[in-house]
């Protein structure tokens, strides 16, 4: 059985190993964290086994999730290539995209899989969509939450902004040619709320909102597209598809008609609502599975280095924006 450890017992970290205890096909060893204090609490919490150092554990791993600070990701990554251990890293990615490179370069230089933690691919409500072919003009997103301490260490769009970056680069197939940003820090010394606005070669935008200082949740993205409008609400796991059909054409029977257009040639369209059927999962747990199924298969895992970095080129990019607009203003 491959044998996996996790990096970093913090809130996500736990999680971690909450969700690789219950992978059947693994042989889940136990984790390591420099805090000894709280390792003592969680290996007592969880049943687990704590391991004293970050080689002693990696000694006995054929992978390993790094759920640590981002700042720290490259030196544990680094560590694992080392040890010839595969490799799940929690996004952001790394913290500059020099990191990255060499990263990437390493582990396929020693055949290492590399996988990045961008949960929101698993969501059962993106998966729904596969069966439509996407080809957006315009998206919008908004991922706001209450403020939380967590996540704080880094600005709002390395930390939430970064999800529906990567998403979007994943149903848009053109180069970017044009970024403009905007935020501010609010409640903290980073950037807490953040917009952007980024612009495709082939004509999509897309409007992207990231806030942890809202009063309520909110994770969605709406594409737009020619005879489709599509709707992804990621908190309650809910796609909404109002299409537009080919006259009297009903491409799926769980569309319900809504209204009727006639077009010039006075021929019928109709206006389709669907609530696509999206079954109960756990991201995560499936995130970490596909990783394991990597590990066993020699398959490239279903988010690579490649994209975790282009994601972090852009959300660094946003950032660099921001704080240069902001420094003008004070």
């Amino acid at each position: 059985m491959i044998k996996i450890g996790v990096v970093g017992a913090g809130h996500l970290g736990k999680m971690h190993i909450k969700n690789l205890k219950n992978l059947p096909e693994i042989d889940f060893v136990g984790f390591y964290d420099s805090d000894k204090k709280r390792s003592k609490e969680i290996s007592k919490e969880l049943n687990t086994l704590s391991f004293n150092s970050l080689n002693t554990l990696l000694e006995q791993c054929d992978g390993v999730s790094i759920v640590v600070p981002t700042f720290t990701h490259y030196d544990v990554a680094l560590s694992a290539i080392k040890k010839k251990v595969h490799i799940f890293c929690e996004k952001p990615f790394m913290q500059t995209i020099e990191e990255a490179n060499e990263v990437i370069k390493l582990a396929r230089d020693n055949n290492i899989v590399l996988q990045i933690g961008h949960i929101e691919r698993f969501n059962p409500a993106l998966a729904s969509i596969k069966k439509f072919k996407i080809n957006p003009l315009f998206i919008e997103s908004h991922r706001i939450s209450p403020f939380n301490l967590r996540g704080t260490d880094v600005a709002v769009i390395l930390d939430l902004m970064i999800h529906d970056i990567d998403i979007i680069l994943s149903l848009v197939n053109s180069p970017i040619i044009q970024i403009d940003a905007a935020g501010t820090p609010i409640l903290t010394d980073n950037i807490d709320i953040a917009n952007a606005r980024i612009k495709f070669k082939n004509g999509c935008v897309a409007n992207i909102t990231a806030s942890r200082v809202s009063n309520k949740s909110m994770r969605k993205i709406r594409i737009f597209q020619r005879n489709a409008y599509i709707s992804i609400d990621f908190l309650k796991n809910l796609t909404e598809v109002f299409s537009l059909s080919i006259e009297d054409e009903i491409t799926n029977k769980n569309s319900i008609p809504i209204t009727e257009l006639k077009t010039k040639n006075n021929k019928k369209r109709k206006i389709f609502y669907e609530q696509l059927q999206t079954d109960k999962s756990n991201a995560m747990l499936e995130e970490l599975r596909a990783f394991v199924n990597s590990i066993k298969n020699g398959t490239p895992p279903p988010v690579t280095g490649e994209e975790g970095k282009k994601a972090l080129e852009v959300a660094i990019q946003i950032e660099k924006q921001i704080k240069s607009s902001f420094k003008t203003l004070i």
